[in-house]
């Protein structure tokens, strides 16, 4: 069983994406991992040339920056990469470059890579998300950011990125996945108040014009923690790729995570209610087909 893994990144550092421990998190599952290079203003390729891996190939690309239509450049982006995928790989693991998966799930990974090898009717596997917020201490929960992903793919004629590049399409059509017991841990969020406002105001270049961008964020050092509906205290532990970053954070968060609650409408807190109590996400946007 051949595996590649794949992702795109581009100013890594300006964006403090932790893309080395990304990678470094995944490469023990793959026999070979593309890397998609955009032209960046930092020191992204020293980065990744810096994971010591005769695993990785780095691919250089230039990234459409007028194109500002739904986040389309990402998945064309994550389309370059998987296109450099060996011909010969049976499994492809995509991660983008601020996802990092825990090292105890890998085994999880590759036994279910394994026993669903040869079944046609298992395309993806279906992984869970953990989002981290402001804080390496504290997750979101909210309605409006997925909780499962495809990350995990055979290496199928047919599959592109979807989108924004949250998921995947094989012809167009939904992806048949088999949901399993391991997450991703996706740090993106995880900055101090500035940072996170600059996060924000960068991330829709690639889906608003500047026009919007200003009247919408405008440039501060505020930020308005009510994105996420609830935080919740992480009880568990990062993963090891991550450690010596969390251990040099340099800032405090000193939100009161209960303040958010407070901010929900009626209607998000109703529909709370009912996922907590059945369990079901009413509503929920399914980016693929999960199959039993």
């Amino acid at each position: 069983m051949k595996v590649s893994g794949f992702t795109f990144i581009r100013n890594a550092s300006q964006n403090d994406y932790p893309i080395v421990e990304a990678i470094s998190s995944v490469l023990p599952l793959c026999d070979e991992f593309i890397v998609a290079h955009g032209n960046s203003n930092d020191d992204t390729l020293d980065l990744v040339r810096s994971i010591k891996s005769d695993k990785i190939k780095i691919i250089d690309t230039i990234w459409e920056d007028d194109l500002r239509e739904g986040g389309k450049v990402f998945a064309l982006e994550t389309d370059k990469a998987l296109l450099a995928i060996s011909d010969d790989s049976d499994w492809t693991i995509y991660i983008q470059g601020d996802e990092v998966i825990h090292e105890k799930y890998l085994p999880v990974i590759r036994k279910e890579m394994e026993q669903n090898l040869k079944n046609k009717n298992v395309e993806g596997l279906l992984l869970k998300y953990i989002h981290f917020y402001a804080s390496y201490d504290f997750f979101a929960k909210s309605r409006r950011w997925y909780r499962k992903e495809i990350r995990v793919l055979k290496n199928l004629k047919g599959i592109h990125s979807y989108r924004d590049a949250q998921g995947f399409r094989l012809n167009n059509r939904k992806i048949k996945v088999k949901e399993i017991d391991a997450y991703i841990y996706h740090y993106g969020w995880v900055k101090p108040p500035g940072g996170l406002k600059n996060k924000v105001r960068n991330f829709n270049k690639y889906y608003h014009d500047d026009e919007w961008i200003d009247e919408n964020h405008p440039i501060s050092t505020d930020f308005d923690f009510g994105n996420a509906d609830e935080l919740k205290h992480f009880e568990g532990t990062h993963p090891k790729v991550m450690l010596s970053r969390i251990e040099k954070t340099n800032w405090k968060f000193d939100k009161d995570p209960s303040l958010l609650k407070k901010k929900m409408t009626l209607r998000r807190k109703f529909l709370k209610w009912i996922e907590e109590l059945t369990g079901y996400r009413l509503f929920e946007y399914k980016n693929y087909r999960k199959i039993n």
